[in-house]
């Protein structure tokens, strides 16, 4: 039977989602929790890639396993979350179609971006705190990022482009949102390329200061060249916030 799990984690500590060789990922962690409670060598799937100190709200991840664990252990949720770090959570665990893929059947991905301007210790790791005395222009902020929604191919804000098949995207969704001293980023699509919402966000906010016009924002674009982009943001600051899948995937 294929199981899906619903995972939420603080990146801060980790070398990102994906196993590497000599550094700890959320992957391995998970993986190697879930083979000492089923006494299995279990691997997992996951929706996609976060990369070192990126976090996510929701990320889900799939396993076959040839019992139906619901069945065996109710509690395994409750298992899983006993024997992870505190930085990693199960939210859920459910069974579900046997095809169901983890990464290939997502309809869409939503990120979070986070800017706090004016320094607050509290929120070290989990945003981009902007103690410049340069003011970033929110209205400017929305009007790039509607730019963004004409175009289809962001090769400039791809890293490690030799990764990539085909560099095009749908974003169906990116605003800027303005709470008190608070700063969001909200952007769905259908796909994202490696680095491309931290390429994204820094090149917005160089608009937003007036380092570059609108009118350099869409060469950047029509350029497909991330030599041409602006900084990377700070990978603190970035959420995986929400993953959609077919209403469908779930077995009944």
């Amino acid at each position: 039977m294929r199981f899906f799990l619903e995972i939420s984690y603080h990146g801060a500590l980790f070398y990102g989602w994906q196993i590497q060789n000599k550094n700890i990922s959320v992957q391995e962690t998970i993986e190697k929790c879930l083979s000492f409670l089923l006494k299995k060598n279990i691997k997992i799937i996951g929706a996609g890639r976060t990369d070192a100190g990126v976090h996510a709200i929701q990320m889900f991840a799939h396993f076959d396993f040839n019992q139906n664990l619901l069945l065996i252990d109710k509690n395994i949720k409750f298992k899983l979350n006993y024997f992870l770090p505190l930085n990693i959570k199960i939210k859920n665990f459910f069974s579900v179609k046997k095809k169901i893929h983890a990464r290939f059947n997502v309809l869409s991905r939503v990120y979070e971006y986070r800017i706090f301007l004016e320094k607050n210790p509290f929120y070290l790791d989990t945003s981009w705190q902007w103690l410049s005395k340069k003011k970033i222009k929110i209205k400017i902020l929305n009007k790039g990022a509607k730019l963004l929604k004409k175009y289809k191919d962001y090769s400039s804000f791809c890293k490690n482009k030799s990764n990539n098949k085909t560099y095009i995207c749908n974003i169906f969704y990116a605003k800027w949102i303005l709470k008190k001293k608070k700063l969001f980023f909200y952007i769905e699509a259908n796909r994202f390329l490696r680095n491309m919402v931290r390429s994204i966000v820094g090149t917005i906010i160089e608009l937003g200061i007036k380092k570059i016009t609108l009118k350099d924002f869409i060469k950047i674009i029509e350029a497909k060249n991330i030599h041409l982009a602006g900084i990377s943001a700070p990978a603190k600051g970035l959420f995986l916030k929400k993953i959609n899948y077919p209403i469908n995937i779930y077995l009944f």
